[in-house]
């Protein structure tokens, strides 16, 4: 991102010769530099190292404080918060287990780039290294998974590394930042003054791109015959999708979008080609595997999109857009890398195909008409189940439908995923909320409630496993405890379906240790909609398809309070298409040619 889309909020006053001071304990000073900072909203749950920041919440009224049910929660959370809306994401959690609760989260928003600050108590600094009580090197463990890990021993310093977590999280390439506070440090005074002074030798992310190598990329685009724009979620997470489609309708480029960019570009526009990647649409797919220049916009070349790297788009020239410079040629060797803030360089590249274009035209006429070609052809779809129940991919599309394009979708990881980036239109960004680098289950429940309170006047779906539901469903509690009502649909095959599915596919059907139990009219384990109610929250349970549509309008009638619909489904659905690992996108396999019943969309 642009190194001002995230600016360091300051007073707009005259500011004295020095500034003015005012005593304070360093949990106070905690509070203040969050208010300066212009966080609103954190998610977190109070411990012994951290109880001090805990006592200056409750005296205020400016900042929101969701206590959560597990730490990891209030991570993910923090994650949807700024997923669904731009902002910083905020989790707290105290000392030892508090903070490794939170690894996962912040591992999940280091992959997928997500702006989070995390704070965390430490034991007192005197007893730091003595294996005191609750005393975990949170910033040993995280240095891997986060931008940077500060540890703060002076109450002194508080303001000014908040500050620079709170820069470097948001500049650059975004991403999670953890401070961890030794309880003295909360505890002591220190004089408080702000703005800050703010030291980071070394730290300079580049967004502005060289100009030759702005005209290299256009010169490549003008000589094209096959282009294709390959657009990841740094469009998304930069801001860019205006100058996306603004660069895409100029040249008449077909246009694909990661599962991390669903969103950035229109599905409606008649360029997007859908989804590439391991279950990506046959048409996106083959145009990557096919095109003779990829046009890369904030994506990574992850193993899920590229298949085999050493056969992926084996004909094409790469121009590789990236604000961290350590992706560029990371997979694939970049002919003209360009490092650079998205939507900067896509506003220089309008600029240069404006100056190239006007000499000579770029004609795709056969490119299109090959990509029609399959997209007549191939059309996203799915078979009807064969064991009379519901086909998930059904419930998930009226899902889409029935709430529109301004609704925002978190989903958990597994089948109902992937069909969640297939099924549902997403025509605006930060509508798809969903853990794409680590995969982590028990991301939705969390992640629709941290994007719910950013955007309360929304409709927010949590959709979710009924693997995935099972591993942070307590934090409808939550949700139904401050008004939080989110919408959650379980895809309930009963089983770990994406796992099902390999070993349906590669291990003769074995399927091992994948039956959860959840969806047997005889043996339900635990019956969801008995666990809705309990956590005081609307319990709902669909078992045909003509019960579909009044069961989600049903759910977007209910305001006040937490809905969950139990949507039963086959567990014999599949995902496709389907690129097997470590194999060609060549070789992409579609459900046409393993199922006798094909239903267009």
């Amino acid at each position: 991102m642009s190194s001002d889309a995230f600016p360091v909020p300051t007073k707009k006053t005259t500011p004295p010769t020095a500034p003015a001071t005012e005593t304070m304990t360093g949990s106070g000073a905690v509070l203040r530099s969050l208010k300066e900072l212009g966080i609103t909203d954190v998610f977190g749950l109070p411990g012994g190292a951290i109880i001090p920041f805990y006592d200056e919440l409750m005296v205020q009224d400016d900042i929101r404080h969701i206590l959560v049910r597990h730490e990891q929660g209030a991570g993910h959370a923090a994650e949807g918060y700024a997923s669904s809306s731009g902002k910083v994401g905020v989790a707290i959690a105290t000392s030892g287990p508090g903070a490794t609760n939170l690894v996962t989260a912040i591992a999940d928003a280091y992959m997928d780039s997500v702006p989070m600050l995390a704070i965390t108590g430490q034991v007192f600094s005197t007893l730091m290294g003595t294996d005191a009580f609750q005393e975990a090197d949170i910033v040993g463990i995280t240095m891997p998974i986060t931008k940077h890990s500060f540890l703060v021993k002076r109450a002194e310093d508080i303001p000014a590394t908040l500050a620079a977590a709170y820069q470097i999280a948001t500049t650059g390439r975004p991403g999670p930042v953890l401070v961890d506070i030794t309880k003295d440090a909360q505890q002591n005074p220190m004089e408080f003054s702000w703005p800050p002074k703010i030291d980071l030798p070394g730290y300079r992310p580049i967004t502005k791109a060289h100009g030759k190598q702005i005209q290299a990329a256009a010169q490549l685009l003008a000589e094209a015959k096959k282009p294709v724009l390959y657009v990841g979620g740094g469009v998304i997470r930069a801001g860019a999708s205006t100058e996306l489609l603004e660069f895409a309708e100029a040249t008449g480029v077909p246009v694909v979008t990661t599962l991390m960019a669903r969103g950035a570009f229109p599905d409606s526009h008649p360029q997007n080609l859908g989804m590439p990647g391991m279950h990506g649409t046959v048409p996106a797919v083959l145009a990557l595997q096919e095109s003779d220049l990829l046009i890369s916009l904030g994506a990574r070349f992850d193993d899920r999109v590229t298949g085999k790297a050493a056969d992926f788009a084996p004909g094409a020239k790469v121009v590789h857009v990236d604000v961290d410079p350590a992706e560029i040629s990371k997979i694939r060797v970049a002919d003209v890398p360009i490092v650079g803030d998205a939507k900067d360089v896509i506003a220089d590249l309008i600029k240069a195909w404006a100056d190239i274009s006007s000499e000579s035209k770029l004609d795709l006429t056969e490119w299109w008409s090959y990509l029609d070609g399959l997209r007549t052809e191939f059309p996203l779809g799915y078979t009807e189940p064969s064991d009379g129940l519901m086909a998930p991919q059904y419930v998930i599309k009226r899902i889409g439908e029935l709430t529109g394009p301004e609704g925002v979708y978190a989903a958990g990881v597994g089948q109902h995923q992937m069909w969640s980036a297939q099924f549902i239109k997403y025509e605006r960004p930060h509508a798809w909320l969903n853990s794409g680098g680590a995969g982590t289950m028990g991301y939705a429940v969390p992640a629709a409630m941290g994007a719910k309170v950013a955007q309360p006047d929304r409709v927010v779906w949590a959709i979710d496993g009924d693997g995935c539901f099972q591993m942070t469903n307590q934090e409808l509690a939550t949700c139904t405890i401050n008004n939080i009502p989110i919408k959650v649909a379980i895809i309930n095959n009963s089983s770990l379906g994406m796992v099902r599915q390999w070993q349906t596919l590669f291990y003769d059907g074995r399927h091992s240790f994948t039956d959860l139990n959840t969806g047997h009219e005889t043996r339900m384990i635990p019956d969801f909609v008995k666990m809705a109610d309990a956590y005081g929250a609307l319990g709902i349970r669909v078992t045909k398809a003509e019960d579909v549509d009044a069961a989600i309008k049903l759910a977007l009638e209910t305001n006040d309070r937490p809905v969950v619909i139990d949507f039963v489904v086959s567990a014999d659905a599949m995902v496709w298409p389907m690129v097997a690992q470590g194999t060609s996108n060549s070789q992409i396999q579609y459900a046409k040619e393993h199922a006798p019943e094909w239903e267009e969309e």
